[in-house]
């Protein structure tokens, strides 16, 4: 049984949040804690891998592990591009003062230990904002290169993913990755397109989403003048009439017999099964 204060749950009415609880990997409820971890990773990573260049003014290289309360300060106090906040401020309502604003500039006598102790503090938040924006731009560029929005336009040759198609004969895990090139008939926008397509799979849905479709590259004859066209390619499908079971959706046990029936759905369902 889980237990949950009575203000706890007063606070997040108050805040108008939803308290959702899950199990250990949720990606529906904790995927943003999962970015931020793996974001987080990558500055420990980054941020570790330069101890050597975290010496102070004597010479000497202090312990990462030493450093990790400078790392989350500098973390904690940096404005987000998302938010245009800093950590701080959206967590707990206030800013942090930073050790540079509690020391006095109008100090004559500083003690050489103090001063050194400032210099190498600086040194490392400035190593720890720069780990922070290498690994946000690293992110950014992963992000960006597996999430192009490819432009599509009416003419356009372009290749159709399989990977709704069923009942293409053969191994599940021989067979077409892609299917055409087939002709952009219409655009839906920015994210579906509807294409024109011949042999089987001419009585599928011609809508496609974006994502499910990419150009398709022809021969150049000047680069490659013995190397024959593409032709069209049209996975073989099954179009047999054998009732397939898809999954046993309910089972009952009738009454005074030793049978059983069973609820099904058919792979290739037949008007009369529906």
């Amino acid at each position: 049984m889980l237990y949950i204060p009575h203000r706890l749950t007063n606070l997040h009415k108050l805040l108008d949040t939803k308290l959702s609880f899950s199990t250990e990997y949720h990606p529906q409820t904790d995927g943003l804690a999962e970015r931020m971890i793996q974001t987080l990773e990558d500055i420990f990573r980054r941020f570790c891998a330069y101890g050597l260049k975290l010496k102070d003014s004597y010479g000497f290289t202090h312990d990462w592990c030493t450093l990790i309360p400078a790392l989350e300060l500098a973390y904690k106090t940096s404005i987000h591009a998302s938010t245009g906040k800093n950590h701080a401020m959206l967590e707990k309502g206030w800013n942090p003062k930073l050790p540079v604003d509690t020391l006095k500039k109008d100090l004559v006598d500083i003690h050489p230990t103090a001063s050194s102790f400032k210099l190498f503090l600086d040194k490392v938040r400035h190593h720890a904002k720069q780990s922070m924006k290498d690994a946000f731009e690293y992110a950014k560029q992963k992000w960006d290169k597996s999430h192009k929005n490819p432009e599509f336009k009416v003419g356009d040759l372009i290749l159709v993913s399989t990977l709704n198609i069923n009942n293409i004969k053969g191994p599940r895990k021989l067979k077409y990755s892609f299917a055409g090139p087939f002709i952009i008939k219409a655009l839906h926008g920015k994210n579906a397109v509807q294409v024109e397509l011949s042999g089987e799979l001419e009585n599928k849905p011609p809508t496609f989403p974006v994502s499910l479709v990419k150009h398709y590259t022809s021969n150049d004859k000047d680069l490659f003048p013995l190397r024959n066209e593409k032709p069209l390619e049209v996975p073989p499908l099954d179009q047999s009439e054998e009732k397939k079971v898809l999954k046993f959706m309910k089972e009952r046990r009738l009454r005074g017999k030793d049978e059983r029936e069973y609820l099904v759905r058919y792979k290739n369902p037949q008007p009369e099964d529906e």
